[in-house]
């Protein structure tokens, strides 16, 4: 049973594939370089994860609202932001310690999470959460969008080789962040429901596992009101309404990130625990010390990425 990283990138404008894999494979390197797990970093450096893009199909779409967007600087400030977090040592981003230097850091403030909080609920069920989604994140709202096929098309990024890691019986770690939590979220989901992937599931059943993935969101929007209300299976009952091949949920939640405000999964989705539909979900609540443009970024994919809480699970994972 082969051991199988997958990486989905979240929401915005992204640089190209090269670029946004090797900035996100470096900071995976540093950090287990950083906490001294040689060998999960011997394995590592063996493997070749699957890096899941769709940024060209979210920039068509975003470029068509006249978004501005730089290619070159973007390159340049995630590469920048990556180089800053490497200075940090492990105790860094903990505890007393990670508060501090969070705090620090220009522009942190809690005052838009806080508002996402007072708001969220209310906004749903005033019925105007989809039009104030489409404002700060028109990229998630337009996933749902039913006239386009821009929801299909990022899923089949992830659906085609996914689906094939599947039906070899590897052992997943699916890491994703921000709309790509949607995406997987949503991929599971048919893959465990839907007629046409019986032939799958099959497989899965006579492997070793038949719950063979580790599911990690990072700043994820999935305990939202109107995102739950959107994704596949939510108007279903019992472990229908859910994915059903996830073995473990581990979800990761930045103070201050505005995308993943509601930062609990497990309250959410504790029905699913219930039912058997996934063995355990565990919610950390980390501070991400990420910088771009000068500003803090509790969203940061990268800043996500490097902090030791993620960095032990996919260490664990490694070497399990």
């Amino acid at each position: 049973m082969s051991k199988h990283l997958f990486l989905v990138h979240g929401r915005n404008f992204k640089p190209s594939e090269d670029a946004l894999k090797r900035n996100w494979l470096e900071a995976i390197r540093h950090g287990l370089e950083r906490d001294e797990h040689h060998e999960s970093l011997t394995d590592y450096a063996n493997m070749s994860p699957t890096f899941v893009y769709y940024g060209e199909l979210s920039n068509s779409f975003l470029e068509s609202e006249d978004n501005p967007y730089d290619e070159e600087q973007d390159i340049a400030d995630r590469n920048d932001c990556l180089e800053e977090l490497k200075k940090y040592d492990r105790d860094a981003f903990l505890g007393e310690k990670g508060e501090e230097r969070y705090l620090a850091l220009g522009g942190a403030s809690s005052v838009k999470e806080t508002l996402a909080d007072i708001f969220a609920d209310i906004a749903h069920h005033c019925g105007v959460a989809a039009p104030l989604m489409r404002m700060v994140a028109e990229d998630v709202d337009h996933y749902w969008e039913p006239d386009t096929a821009f929801g299909s098309d990022v899923r089949w990024k992830l659906t085609e080789p996914l689906s094939k890691a599947l039906e070899n019986g590897d052992d997943i770690l699916l890491v994703a962040h921000s709309l790509g939590t949607m995406i997987s979220y949503d991929v599971l989901w048919k893959f465990s429901h839907y007629g046409e992937y019986k032939n799958l599931r099959d497989a899965v059943s006579k492997g070793p596992n038949s719950k063979p993935v580790t599911l990690v969101t990072l700043g994820s929007p999935l305990a939202n009101e109107t995102v739950k209300k959107h994704l596949k299976g939510s108007a279903a009952n019992g472990n229908r309404r859910y994915p059903t091949l996830v073995r473990k949920w581990e979800n990761f939640a930045a103070w201050d990130d505005f995308i993943s405000h509601d930062e609990s999964i497990e309250d959410d989705y504790r029905k699913m625990k219930r039912g058997g539909a996934v063995e355990s979900i565990t919610d950390h609540r980390i501070y991400n010390l990420a910088v771009r443009n000068g500003t803090s970024n509790p969203h940061h994919g990268v800043g996500y990425l490097v902090h030791p809480k993620f960095i032990e699970i996919l260490d664990d994972w490694l070497r399990g």
